[in-house]
């Protein structure tokens, strides 16, 4: 899913061969503030980073029109893909269905453009916001060395070094780095164990959606983080992948996050993420892993989750109530 080249509604209608909405594209800089711009920002952080959101949304509203009675096999997989994205979008926006389905081109073009700068700048201020922040935990951790590394290759081995260096050896995103994992091992018997449970993940998820300061701590109960700004109380597949994007980036010599960008290949490591978080056999896994996350980040999810205590008050009155539906029940059914 990522930004490329502008498509108007227009271009979307015509019979052209509509574009992919999940790729890179060139950013959109309107002048002023409003409401979709704050929306932007955390749909890029939380349901896809790298979206051209006015192919994304041109392509949506075709689906709600003129393509409405297309079965949905017709669809290939990433089409079907990308009309989940806006769906979810859609839900994120009060109003937005109404607006672009009522608007004008225009007006279409307008809403896609603050979006899309909103996502856009919210991804460019955390690249900078945590280019040193990484540096810093790796540094006062001594993890350096094994959270840069890749599962398959030995960064200790001079040769491997060099060819690093001269661009003979290129790293492909979808060769995954030991910092994603727990303690930066990796079992390749067992490549589950432990993904994306590391510490160094787990600090910069906190950085980004409770506050800098609740990585060692926990948050400030007078200042609001960006999880607690747009109400948000569990943790996205797409937020985990944003946040092991954007950490991975930080570790990279490269000072600009772009497309163009062969050296960190960001594009591809992102989407490779998403693909195996949207892949339903591995769902027991994802579902464990977003559990696990929860408890991590959010502590209000930590105490839902947490059995009530045998004999108290509340587990009395628990019981008493089922007690009395299955009489309820019973009666009903004599």
């Amino acid at each position: 899913m990522s930004p490329d080249e502008h498509y108007t509604v227009d271009d979307a209608t015509v019979g052209h061969k509509r574009p992919g909405a999940l790729q890179i594209g060139p950013r959109k800089r309107p002048s002023g503030t409003d409401p979709l711009v704050h929306h932007g920002r955390h749909f890029g952080r939380t349901v896809h980073a790298l979206c051209t959101v006015g192919a994304l949304i041109n392509n949506g509203i075709l689906r709600m029109g003129e393509l409405a009675t297309e079965a949905e096999d017709t669809f290939t997989h990433e089409e079907r893909r990308e009309h989940r994205v806006f769906q979810v979008l859609l839900q994120m926006i009060p109003g937005l269905e109404d607006r672009l389905m009522e608007g004008t081109n225009e007006d279409v073009l307008y809403v896609s453009e603050l979006i899309q700068k909103g996502a856009s700048g919210a991804r460019s201020d955390d690249t900078k916001s945590l280019k040193g922040a990484v540096l810093d935990w790796i540094a006062s951790r001594a993890a350096i060395e094994p959270s840069t590394s890749t599962q398959c290759m030995d960064w200790s081995d001079v040769e491997t070094k060099e060819k690093l260096r001269s661009g003979e050896m290129v790293i492909h995103g979808d060769q995954w780095p030991i910092f994603l994992y727990r303690g930066y091992y990796y079992d390749s018997e067992d490549p589950w164990a432990g993904l994306f449970r590391s510490t160094l993940l787990v600090s910069g998820y906190k950085h980004i959606f409770t506050s800098p300061s609740s990585v060692e701590k926990e948050p400030k109960a007078t200042r609001s983080g960006n999880a607690r700004i747009h109400g948000m109380t569990q943790v996205t597949p797409a937020s985990i992948a944003y946040i092991a994007t954007q950490v991975r980036f930080a570790l990279s010599s490269s000072p600009v996050f772009t497309r163009a960008d062969t050296t960190t290949d960001s594009e591809r490591f992102y989407h490779s993420i998403l693909d195996l978080f949207n892949n339903v056999d591995e769902k027991l896994e994802v579902n464990d892993l977003l559990t696990w996350w929860n408890r991590q980040v959010f502590a209000c999810y930590s105490s839902a989750q947490r059995p009530i205590c045998q004999n108290s008050a509340l587990a009395r009155i628990k019981e008493k109530r089922s007690k009395l539906k299955a009489i309820t029940l019973n009666a009903s059914e004599s």
